[in-house]
């Protein structure tokens, strides 16, 4: 399954179904776990390690050095679930010892070409990363967020889950759970309901987001009196109480 022109370290760790196209490189500290495919000049380095039935194609660079001026070569890592899919010129980087010492990627996720994900990330399950979509270090994205084509999210951002960021959105403040931005500086614009809906929502636990929303961006509030309340609608509604969980996690205050 490994074709005679790849170049595989022997302290690499290939399942014995993996897949291996023409001219790929592969080396040391490098762990593949079942029914991966890693296609033609895919670069693979260490210490890596990838779960099963993820997919890799041309011109990929995954779990190379972190772009960062401080790395001096300490043995960092990479770590992959199951079923994630990375198209074209794909770049992830290994963590740094500043933080985690690691970047870690969930399941089912899908990198298209020339999306990048930098040292130290954090990301969950069901993401779509669109063409170029870039993130800075230690970045932390949560469950099925989709970011658009060319968006870049600075560095320490975080992203709750199910929002959405626009096509080009320059994000340099924490996005909370289920909200839509755009623009440079990014900014709120509605609620993800469309991604809601398709991810079993009812109508209404959508009305519920929308209402919450509605408090934390328009009622001119301030954010302290608006958590309070948020926290009352949550105590009966998990939909909201998980938009005050993120709230509380943010770090670098959130967009507006």
């Amino acid at each position: 399954m490994i074709d005679s022109r790849a170049i595989v370290s022997a302290q690499a760790d290939l399942a014995p179904d993996v897949v291996v196209g023409p001219y790929s490189i592969i080396g040391p500290n490098v762990s593949i776990g079942p029914g991966c495919i890693v296609g033609p000049h895919v670069v693979l380095n260490g210490p890596t390690k990838i779960g099963a039935n993820n997919r890799f194609f041309q011109f990929a660079s995954i779990g190379d050095a972190p772009q960062d001026k401080k790395y001096k070569g300490e043995p960092t890592r990479l770590v992959i679930g199951d079923r994630n899919v990375f198209r074209e010129s794909v770049t992830v980087n290994r963590g740094t010892t500043h933080d985690k010492g690691v970047t870690t990627i969930g399941n089912d996720n899908l990198f298209m070409a020339y999306s990048h994900v930098a040292h130290d990330c954090v990301l969950g399950h069901n993401l779509v990363f669109a063409n170029g979509a870039t993130l800075g270090g230690h970045v932390e994205v949560d469950d099925w967020v989709i970011i658009g084509g060319l968006a870049a999210i600075h560095q320490f951002c975080k992203v709750g889950a199910h929002a959405f960021i626009a096509g080009g959105a320059i994000v340099t403040r924490d996005v909370p759970t289920y909200v839509m931005v755009a623009g440079n500086p990014a900014g709120p614009h509605t609620v993800n309901a469309e991604g809601l809906k398709r991810r079993g929502f009812t109508p209404q636990q959508v009305r519920n987001v929308r209402n919450a929303f509605r408090l934390l961006y328009r009622s001119d509030l301030l954010l302290a009196d608006a958590v309070t309340k948020l926290k009352e609608l949550g105590a009966t509604q998990p939909e909201v109480a998980a938009l005050v969980d993120f709230i509380g996690r943010s770090e670098r205050s959130l967009v507006r």
